[in-house]
């Protein structure tokens, strides 16, 4: 009652009341008594004024050229304070501003939130066994996100959608993606959008995108999407409708959003995703990641036994790419990952003999699930295969 009749006070004596706060929280009879402005996070231009009062109060010279740019990309989506405090903390660490603690602080920033993590890479194409039509698909856009490509008048990527059959290398391929665009990658759990409040979902997946948006350009990573979308469908009868509207929420900023943000999505069931997803205009493209077939497991196989240390050339490959057939990236690494502690407990090094004993001593999923032929037959003419199909294998089929 004391700020309605300051306010009208106010309106008499030509003064203006202003309120400062993080979050929009008014009373009701207050809303419409208030122009709301709203302060989005500081851009390039802004931040760069803040890296070189800092640089400037150290007595260090200031990063110019790519490095400007390198530093700048990673403290792109944090507020004048924080990414200050970053700068502050890698002159104290290495004496000079270094793009790679300044991401690591941002990293910690986002992750503060709980609704999107910062996921620090490793993995290349290099650590993928096949996939060849994906791999060129990735490299294609290795520059799409840059002046010369803006330059070119060329779309920004929107996303990519894999489907397969589990085990088949989708999450690795999604980590490998940051490394070949060379942007970072921001991991979306569906699952921690869902909150217990009315209203609280649709908020919490409208602050995520709000960041992503604001670090961008980024990669977004939406691991197992058919678990975290599963409930849309139904939605009305189980949860008042919260998933259905959060699902309209995330496909409408998937079609309109204007933001360099590419996503990346992986999902094995494909019966559960809603078929507005799957049109064209939400991805640029939809994989089909299927089984190995035997130049695949060949590639793995070598991949899996050097990552162990070991030199694959000691190995009958291509006995093990035989035997192996149905089998999936995942369960080749873990036939590899037991057959290392067989010799380990024998106190000697592993063997062709132990990986073909540990062969047949597993059953692979393909022999146990006979989902694998309905997501193929699914697969085939909705969705781009991964791999060059062999002429041999067009119609093969997985048997026990």
């Amino acid at each position: 009652r004391a700020l309605k009749d300051a306010l009208a006070a106010g309106k008499t004596r030509g003064r203006c009341i202003v309120i400062l706060g993080c979050r929009q929280v008014l009373p009701p009879e207050l809303e419409r008594e208030f122009v709301l402005l709203d302060f989005t996070l500081p851009g390039k231009e802004t931040l760069g004024q803040v890296l070189d009062g800092i640089c400037g109060s150290a007595k260090l010279k200031t990063p110019a050229g790519d490095d400007r740019d390198q530093i700048l990309d990673a403290a792109t989506g944090m507020t004048c304070t924080e990414a200050e405090n970053a700068f502050a903390l890698a002159i104290v660490e290495s004496r000079k501003v270094d793009h790679a603690v300044v991401a690591r602080e941002k990293a910690q920033t986002v992750k503060k939130s709980g609704l999107l993590e910062i996921v620090e890479v490793r993995e290349t194409l290099n650590d993928i066994g096949g996939l060849d039509c994906l791999k060129s698909w990735l490299t294609q856009r290795r520059e799409s996100f840059g002046e010369r490509a803006r330059q070119y008048r060329l779309p920004t990527p929107k996303g990519v959608l894999l489907l397969g059959v589990p085990g088949t290398g989708k999450s690795l391929c999604a980590k490998a993606s940051a490394s070949v665009l060379q942007r970072p990658l921001i991991r979306m759990d569906m699952g921690s959008m869902m909150g217990s409040l009315v209203g609280e979902s649709e908020a919490n997946l409208r602050a995520a995108i709000h960041v992503a948006e604001a670090i961008a350009p980024c990669i977004v990573w939406i691991d197992e999407l058919d678990k975290g979308l599963a409930g849309s469908k139904s939605s009305g009868a189980t949860d008042g409708g919260t998933s259905a509207r959060v699902f309209g929420s995330f496909i409408s900023w998937m079609q309109e959003r204007t933001a360099s943000v590419f996503v990346i999505a992986t999902a094995n069931d494909v019966t559960q995703l809603p078929p507005e997803l799957l049109r064209k205009g939400r991805w640029d493209e939809i994989f089909w990641t299927d089984l190995p077939n035997s130049v695949e497991r060949d590639a793995i196989w070598r991949i899996k036994i050097a990552q162990c240390g070991r030199d694959p050339k000691k190995f009958d490959v291509k006995a093990l790419a035989g035997a192996s057939e149905g089998y999936n990236g995942a369960e080749v690494e873990g036939v590899v990952a037991d057959s290392l502690y067989r010799a380990f407990a024998e106190d000697r090094e592993p063997t062709t003999e132990d990986i073909q004993q540990t062969l047949r001593d597993t059953v692979p999923l393909s022999k146990l699930s006979d989902q694998v032929d309905a997501l193929r037959k699914w697969a085939r003419g909705r969705a781009r295969p991964a791999t060059t199909p062999e002429p041999e294998s067009l119609g093969r089929r997985i048997t026990a």
